[in-house]
């Protein structure tokens, strides 16, 4: 029996398999690493899908939510006339009539008030909400947050009306104990009444500017809606918007717009407009007190206002706003020229001698228009040359303009 020799191992080829092993488990690692990121990669991705799912779950259900309820019947709104007891009420319905209703059990019996706004159901119309009590957005529009930029220095030729302004608006809200002191009460309100472009409303800005009172701007116009009660509801919340914000001031400009003087009613609106009128009497002059609340009203048709609005009590003071003298329309040009600059040869005494009747708009359009003068040439300063022909055109525009309205209307002016 023939016993074959083994051969010996060839050590290179034994080095070769080691390192394919080597290699192997190196890209088994390697795949195990990969494996090991996907696995936490889709970990947190199923993290995030469980998120979003119970957020639109969350949505979905609002959703469905606001669905059954657009699908329910509208409710009315209404306001509550009297409080029978604390489960009937008369309420007064958007369109106009009167209704006894019952409350819902789950109102609060105490926020049952004549005057308060409700909801009621549109077949059985009992009330199924008691609305909060919030102002109007108009009213809100009408709040000046910001000061103006006016001040009393850029008013010219009303020395003695800003007194009167002053001591009438500003004094009761800064030095009340001055009135306690004398025995008197101070003025309600004051109206401003004069041609156009006499500096009403700016006074009216000043008097915000000086003051840190709440400031109302109104437009007279603005209180006319169109719908019966509108208008009288936007006064009466105005009025009780400014006794929250007090001390405050409320500004009607061209208060004329609804102030005008009562008569034969033609129409539906005119006495629409009266109702208006009358709840702002009412609110200027009633039972209640404003307490430090102060109103100023202008118009240049002070003629054919309401003789109930002209009254002490509800206007102590009536300020007339005339157009400016020689010395008026001076200081009114000195203001309007403290930025631009002027030539040696300016002679602003000489351009307000030349400019009787004119207005402070009609002055200030002088100084744009002398200034744009300057600037066709282009020149650096203004020149008296400049203001002259300003002021002919001016006059010129006016006159002009005043011929075409007069030929258009049949309107004489003196």
């Amino acid at each position: 029996m023939t016993v074959k020799s083994r051969a010996p191992e060839d050590p290179l080829r034994s080095d070769d398999s080691y390192r394919m092993v080597l290699e192997r488990l190196t890209e088994l690692e390697g795949r195990n690493q990969e494996l090991r990121e996907e696995l936490r990669q889709s970990k947190t991705d199923r993290q995030y899908l469980e998120t979003q799912k119970v957020r639109y779950e969350r949505e979905v259900r609002k959703l469905r939510s606001e669905i059954e309820q657009m699908r329910s019947p509208p409710l009315i709104v209404g306001t509550i006339a009297d409080v029978i007891d604390n489960t009937r009420v008369v309420v007064r319905s958007s369109a106009g009539p009167k209704f006894l209703v019952r409350t819902s059990q789950f109102i609060n019996a105490d926020e049952l008030k004549p005057g308060v706004r409700c909801t009621m159901n549109q077949q059985t119309l009992a009330i199924v909400e008691v609305l909060p009590s919030t102002y109007d957005a108009q009213v809100y529009g009408m709040e000046v947050e910001s000061r103006p930029t006016e001040s009393y220095e850029d008013i010219g030729g009303l020395s003695r009306q800003v007194a009167e302004l002053r001591e009438s608006i500003e004094l009761p809200l800064k030095k009340p104990h001055l009135f306690e002191r004398v025995g008197i009460l101070p003025p309600k309100g004051i109206l401003l009444h004069g041609p156009p472009g006499t500096g009403k409303t700016l006074l009216a800005r000043a008097v915000a500017h000086e003051t840190e009172a709440t400031f109302l701007r109104v437009v007279g116009s603005e209180l006319v809606q169109k719908y019966i009660g509108e208008g009288a509801r936007l006064v009466r919340e105005l009025f009780e918007s400014a006794k929250k914000n007090a001390p405050s001031i409320i500004f009607i400009d061209e208060i004329d717009a609804i102030g005008a003087s009562r008569g034969q009613e033609t129409s539906s609106g005119d006495r629409e407009v009266h109702r208006t009128l009358m709840q702002l009497l009412a609110d200027m002059d009633g039972f209640e007190s404003r307490g430090d609340v102060k109103i100023i009203g202008a118009t240049n048709r002070i003629d054919i206002l309401d003789m109930a609005l002209l009254r002490p009590g509800r206007f102590d003071r009536i300020i007339e706003i005339p157009l400016p003298d020689t010395e008026g329309r001076l200081s009114i040009l000195k203001i309007h020229t403290k930025r631009i600059t002027l030539a040696d040869n300016v002679d602003l005494r000489r351009v307000a001698e030349i400019t009787e009747g004119k207005n402070g708009a009609d002055l200030a359009a002088i100084c744009m228009e002398a200034g744009m003068c300057a600037i066709r040439e282009e020149r650096p300063s203004v020149s008296q040359n400049d203001f002259e022909k300003a002021t002919r055109k001016v006059i010129s525009d006016f006159e002009r303009n005043r011929m075409t309205y007069s030929s258009a209307t049949g309107t004489m002016f003196a």
